[in-house]
């Protein structure tokens, strides 16, 4: 058994109370034992294969990204260096109601179209599973960081209900509640919903109630992409709380922002709601990540009934005539559902990556710019796109509060998220930089919270959240997944410019014993598995 000693640490466990020096062992996948010193005297520490001082650093429990979009990502680009560099050790995947399983041969091919702008969809790749067990058996062959999986509502909907736009029958829910519970069985920690996007958007209450009470049964919680961050965003918060309350399940919002010009400075409200369901009752936490953009794809904004029955049929009524004009008025007049109720400013919407090389040029553009450079309409603009990227192109929405950012922050339910797409030309900076930004600028630089507070959102809350029975931590016996950062130094350096910089001051992270991060550099362990839901709601 391989044996590590972290020597003179400064260590930040988790708990949110105060920082302690200390030697701490790694054995094997585990944390052996730790050793505290006083400040003026060493420990008696045993002898160890390796010693790293970590004199002036800090020792903190890995990283957990509450919301990440690495589904494929993580098995397309094994060294996952956008996680690791950060200090992520576990991520949280299946989100926003789309995702690669549980699905079939037919459904699979939908998914891998629809959500090409997260993920991209190569041609030669096997996707070997079809089963949120199979899913995650492939992830156990070896990945970076450890996974836990939220059964993806909008893909458990295709199965049995379509594409299309209709409320399921009360013999389709309770065929969906089956698919939710065999995926909970194998291994899922909770439910995502997606209700923005389709087709998870169709769904009614009765529907998602349902679904609910099924996660709840397995001990899992619901995380949902609500149906607007925009206008009547306080509502659909509400409408999840409530959803929450009636079903007993524990409710985790997903990038709990309020974006858009009708939701300045309305964070309060939102905490207020927040803070009045959990002193009911109503067990809730939320993600968020520290920018203002949000990202997504070009085809989201569309109104729901043009994207209704799949990607076929969305291309055939955006070269239909009379689609058009309709598409045209809720993106530009009334406000489109895709859009979180709002109406499309095209100065807010930069292209971020596309799948056809030849719209490169686009890249680093909002749809307003491109479209006073080409002297047409930005509607225009926007349907020549959507269509000769056949709807994969990616997007930023720059529409977010910073008076509401640091406001939700500072939830003691809070938790961090990245939200991060990995693919692009230049996708949003979140995804290699959340972690870093919120101990660098948002605790150190801008002191809005504590180093023992700032990490324990990032870990031991996240792992309270998920259930974890043995990460979260830094505690003996625990799993070794553990990460050292310079307290001074730690820092995001990506940008929108060059959004695929690793974050600066952290030297080393563990991954189940393994050093995944050596001295700043990558070492390509792949010791990252995933983490199942078993008896009792636990996550091991």
């Amino acid at each position: 058994m391989t044996t590590t000693l972290i020597r003179s640490a400064t260590v930040v466990d988790g708990t949110e109370t105060p920082r302690y020096r200390a030697d701490v062992l790694v054995a094997g996948d585990k944390i052996a034992e730790i050793f505290p010193r006083a400040a003026d005297q060493s420990a008696v520490s045993p002898a160890a294969d390796r010693v790293i001082d970590a004199e002036g650093q800090v020792l903190a429990p890995g990283f957990i990204d509450m919301h990440a979009h690495s589904d494929l990502q993580i098995l397309l680009n094994p060294l996952h260096p956008a996680r690791i560099t950060q200090g992520v050790t576990t991520e949280v995947l299946g989100q926003d109601g789309l995702s690669y399983a549980p699905v079939t041969d037919d459904v699979l091919a939908v998914v891998r179209r629809k959500i090409a702008g997260w993920n991209t969809d190569p041609e030669d790749f096997d996707f070997c599973w079809r089963s949120v067990g199979e899913y995650l058996d492939r992830l156990d062959l070896g990945v970076a960081t450890n996974v836990a999986y939220l059964v993806p509502h909008g893909v458990v909907r295709a199965l049995v209900v379509g594409w299309d736009d209709r409320p399921a029958s009360a013999n389709e829910i309770v065929a969906m509640k089956e698919i939710v519970a065999q995926a909970m069985r194998e291994g899922a920690v909770g439910l995502s919903a997606g209700l923005t996007y389709t087709p998870g958007m169709y769904a009614d209450n009765d529907e998602l109630l349902a679904l609910c009470e099924t996660v709840a049964d397995y001990g899992g919680y619901f995380s949902p992409h609500h149906r607007s961050y925009g206008a009547g965003a306080i509502e659909a918060y509400a409408e999840m709380v409530e959803l929450a309350t009636r079903s007993g399940c524990a409710l985790h919002l997903a990038h709990a922002t309020l974006n858009f010009g009708p939701n300045k400075n309305r964070a309060p409200e939102l905490l207020a709601l927040l803070d009045r369901a959990t002193a009911d009752g109503t067990d809730i936490s939320l993600d968020t990540y520290p920018y203002l953009p949000g990202a997504t794809t070009l085809s989201a904004i569309l109104p729901s009934w043009a994207s209704s029955g799949g990607p076929e049929e969305t291309l055939s009524r955006l070269s239909d005539p009379l689609s058009l004009r309709r598409i045209r008025e809720d993106l530009e007049v009334n406000g489109s559902d895709g859009c979180h109720g709002v109406t499309a400013e095209w100065d807010t919407i930069e292209i971020s990556g596309v799948e056809d090389a030849r719209l490169g040029d686009y890249v680093g553009h909002t749809i307003a710019q491109i479209a006073e450079h080409e002297g047409r309409p930005p509607f225009d603009v926007c349907v020549e796109i959507l269509i000769r990227d056949q709807l994969g192109t990616g997007i930023l929405q720059h529409v977010g509060h910073e008076e509401n950012v640091r406001a939700i922050m500072h939830h003691p339910r809070h938790t961090g998220g990245s939200d991060g797409l990995l693919i692009g030309a230049k996708p949003h900076p979140r995804a290699w930089g959340t972690f870093a930004r919120y101990l660098g600028h948002y605790s150190r630089d801008l002191g809005l919270m504590s180093l023992e507070e700032c990490v324990g959102h990032l870990t031991g809350r996240a792992a309270s959240r998920l259930r974890l029975t043995d990460r979260g931590l830094v505690r003996s016996g625990f799993a070794a997944d553990l990460v050292i950062f310079d307290p001074e130094a730690i820092s995001d350096t990506a940008t929108y410019a060059e959004p695929r910089q690793a974050a600066v001051g952290i030297s080393h992270v563990f991954v189940r014993g393994q050093l995944a991060l050596d001295n700043g550099v990558l070492t390509g362990a792949l010791a990252g598995r995933s983490l199942r839901r078993h008896e009792g709601g636990f996550v091991k």
